[in-house]
């Protein structure tokens, strides 16, 4: 089977095609850049410019959207590097391709929590892009992943960044979040799995096996670690006056909005993805290990 991965060079999709290579897929990746994987098809495009873009999916059984903002989650307008470019613009353009390019099976990320009437934009964007999808009448999955965790994360390990030199862990908020993090392994094998199989026109949520607060999983990732910090909460209305400074510096390190987007509630019913592919999923200290131990 011939799948392309649109976004294979980012921290889920380079993991989707690991697993994908390991089933025996032919698999192509379709990116700005070439991707260091030598035993990946590159297709060179940008889901931001449809010029020709279904020229370039033509001949591609399935498609895989792990397309990601760029320093995600933080937005920077400036750049045109938005949720509502990038993720419903890009979506959109790459649906409309694979269907005028004859794919047979789309496969979408979401987001856990995505609605009409979600109380963020960048989940509203989601919903959208699920809209889009399904109107499109290409056979189509789509997955709302909870937050994924893994080596390569940008959201866990910068707070675990801060015990190498600091005996203090900051959090944003109260600590009280609950989450159902899921291993970005787990999360990229049920992803593969949807490519190969047969299209089922089903939206699923994609969490990990266990609901817990932000504290929780940081001090889990301390004890994997062998390390013990004190937790320090700050409030999420001080964190965004320093984010409003920050969102100025270069690199763009932090957002007021990511400072929401860091707090929200991140729960989801996995029973239903896990009824349909039946995948063991690592709880948060056996995911860990495999990369902090």
């Amino acid at each position: 089977m011939k799948i392309l991965v649109a976004g294979g060079t980012g921290f889920l999709g380079s993991t989707i095609v690991d697993a994908l290579l390991f089933a025996d897929m032919e698999v192509g990746v379709l990116s700005r850049s070439r991707p260091a994987n030598s035993r990946v098809s590159w297709v060179q495009g940008d889901v931001t410019d449809p010029t020709r873009l279904d020229e370039k999916l033509r001949g591609w059984q399935v498609v895989i959207d792990a397309v990601q903002l760029p320093n995600y989650p933080m937005e920077n307008p400036r750049k045109g590097l938005t949720f509502e470019r990038i993720d419903l613009g890009g979506t959109i353009n790459l649906v409309d391709a694979a269907k005028a390019a004859g794919v047979n099976h789309f496969v979408g990320l979401s987001g856990n929590g995505a609605a009409e009437d979600a109380p963020y934009h960048w989940l509203r964007f989601k919903w959208q892009e699920e809209q889009h999808i399904i109107q499109s009448g290409v056979p189509y999955t789509i997955f709302r992943p909870s937050w994924v965790y893994g080596e390569q994360d940008v959201s866990l390990n910068r707070f675990l960044g801060f015990a190498r030199f600091l005996p203090f862990v900051p959090i944003i908020g109260n600590g009280k979040t609950r989450i159902s993090p899921i291993f970005v392994g787990d999360a990229a094998a049920y992803i593969a799995n949807a490519a190969m199989q047969a299209p089922k026109n089903r939206i699923f949520e994609l969490a990990g096996p266990q609901e817990l607060t932000m504290d929780e999983i940081v001090k889990t990732a301390l004890r994997v670690q062998g390390k013990k910090r004190l937790l320090l909460h700050h409030p999420v209305w001080f964190m965004k006056i320093v984010a409003g400074v920050a969102q100025f510096l270069p690199g763009r390190p932090l957002t007021p909005d990511a400072m929401d987007f860091v707090t929200m509630e991140g729960t989801a019913d996995n029973t239903e993805v896990v009824e349909a592919f039946n995948i063991p999923m690592k709880t948060l200290e056996e995911g860990v290990s495999t990369y902090l131990r």
